[in-house]
């Protein structure tokens, strides 16, 4: 596996900043994209190491209300905000998106395919106690190398090809992350969608067990495996626990 040039991997380098706490009132765990002046208002670009190409973000009007527009061409890099937020009986995630295609080559279970027009990465606290001894010791040197703790398990909500919507499937490269496919196919493109999915569910049926606190939760139009080219629009996300404090 090269691990120097795909985003799964370096997404849990990158995410590693997440570590830091960042506690906000429910109304504002993430800041609304509507709302911003600047993709620098909660919101930090994510890039990745040996891939030069990088998706391109930009704050844009769609049918009269400010979105993130993304556009991917055979590159990969997203937005991350910080967040240390302990999960109760639910905690509910929104949002609405719109993609121009998805991809042809895509493909939720192969290295190749490993691509999407949009994604939501939602990542969690890392549990030493629950950890092998060759897993700690891989992420003691890792952050040894990068002075940082890395974060654990990972939800993935994608935008797939042809998987089922509904349908979990481990990420190729990692079985820290799920993938979730909450839209799919090229039957809606074009048109807004919305989403809400409770992660505490969703990670109890991943991972077989109830969640650590969410550490951070990015945004990423990747298409460094396929090639491909894609068009995505990400209107505000919502993240509200059932216990905010």
């Amino acid at each position: 596996m090269q691990i120097t040039t795909r985003p799964v991997i370096w997404l849990f380098l990158a995410l590693a900043g997440l570590i830091s706490p960042h506690l906000m009132a429910q109304e504002t765990l993430l800041p609304a994209f509507s709302k911003m002046t600047s993709l620098s208002d909660g919101w930090e670009p994510l890039e990745f190491p040996k891939i030069d190409q990088h998706s391109n973000y930009e704050l844009a009007q769609d049918e009269g209300v400010q979105v993130v527009k993304a556009h991917t061409s055979g590159g990969a890099s997203g937005l991350i905000a910080r967040l240390n937020v302990k999960p109760g009986g639910s905690m509910m995630l929104s949002w609405r998106w719109k993609v121009s295609n998805v991809f042809k080559e895509g493909d939720a279970r192969k290295k190749s395919g490993d691509d999407y027009p949009a994604r939501i990465y939602v990542a969690f606290e890392f549990q030493p106690d629950k950890a092998g001894f060759f897993e700690r010791a891989k992420r003691k040197t890792v952050a040894l190398l990068i002075g940082e703790e890395l974060p654990g398990n990972a939800l993935n909500y994608i935008w797939a090809n042809t998987l089922p919507v509904g349908e979990f499937v481990t990420n190729p490269y990692t079985d820290r992350t799920v993938m979730v496919a909450v839209s799919s196919g090229s039957e809606k493109a074009g048109e807004w969608v919305n989403i809400e999915r409770d992660i505490i569910a969703d990670y109890r049926k991943a991972f077989g067990e109830s969640p650590p606190p969410v550490r951070g939760i990015a945004i990423m139009s990747d298409s460094d495996n396929t090639g491909e080219q894609s068009t995505a629009w990400y209107g505000d996300i919502r993240l509200t626990p059932d216990n905010p404090d």
